[in-house]
């Protein structure tokens, strides 16, 4: 006999499906695993097509980086070869160290430069204020009249005359220690004070008695004396420097 499927036969469920909802449930999770399966798909086709448009860039960067450095290198070959390449490149593998160390040392300064700077900011605001200060007082305008006297020293003497100023040098300076001591300066400061004060008036014609008259007085004698002492300390003081010079 043919066997005749029904609709009947058809719909209904083999041994071990559970019917139609059991049926159904698997549909579904083989649709949710397909799903999966073809998301997974679709990120790897997706992945790789960004690779190989990253290898396309990558390539076309490293030609244009060759094509560069062929054109470079175009124009040192001439002065340069592999040897001393190779020599170069062995000599920097040598001091790595070195290279390391310097660079510490150029961040150690650079660390420094910073820390430094507003202290230098400090230091120059310090500075220009004590040389405004310096100006209100009137200090580089002394400087530039004291310029100009050290010029007119300069033009005033010879370079022998320095000579012979360094020559004499001590004994200008021990003159100078001399004049400093109080009882002389005293003694010449009064005597500018009389001279400041005293107005002297000398007719055109003295007789000789007049004269004679002034020296009879206590006061002419007394700076007669005192003439004649100071010209025989002076004498006696001259003859001593030449005893001792010889």
């Amino acid at each position: 006999m043919n066997d005749v499927r029904t609709p009947e036969h058809v719909a209904a469920p083999g041994p071990g499906y559970g019917g139609t909802a059991e049926l159904a449930r698997r549909v579904d999770a083989i649709d949710r695993k397909l799903d999966i399966i073809l998301e997974e798909i679709e990120l790897q086709r997706r992945h790789r097509r960004e690779m190989e448009d990253l290898k396309a860039d990558l390539t076309r960067v490293g030609k244009g980086l060759y094509d560069s450095a062929v054109i470079e290198l175009e124009e040192v070959h001439d002065h340069m070869e592999t040897a001393d390449a190779v020599h170069l490149l062995k000599k920097l593998l040598r001091n790595v160290n070195n290279i390391n160390l310097t660079l510490e040392r150029l961040e150690s300064a650079q660390d420094f430069v910073q820390d430094f700077t507003p202290v230098s900011r400090e230091l120059f605001f310090d500075t220009m204020n004590r040389l405004d200060e310096l100006d209100r007082k009137g200090y580089f305008e002394f400087l530039a009249e004291l310029a100009k006297v050290g010029d007119a020293v300069v033009t005033s003497f010879s370079p022998e005359d320095v000579r012979r100023l360094g020559e004499n040098i001590v004994t200008i300076l021990q003159t100078v220690k001399s004049l400093s001591q109080e009882d002389v300066l005293r003694t010449v400061n009064n005597g500018l004070s009389v001279y400041r004060q005293l107005s002297i008036d000398v007719p055109e014609k003295v007789s000789t008695w007049q004269l004679i008259r002034e020296l009879n007085t206590p006061e002419m004698r007394r700076g007669l004396a005192y003439l004649i002492r100071f010209q025989k300390s002076l004498v006696a003081l001259e003859a001593e420097n030449e005893t001792h010079g010889e």
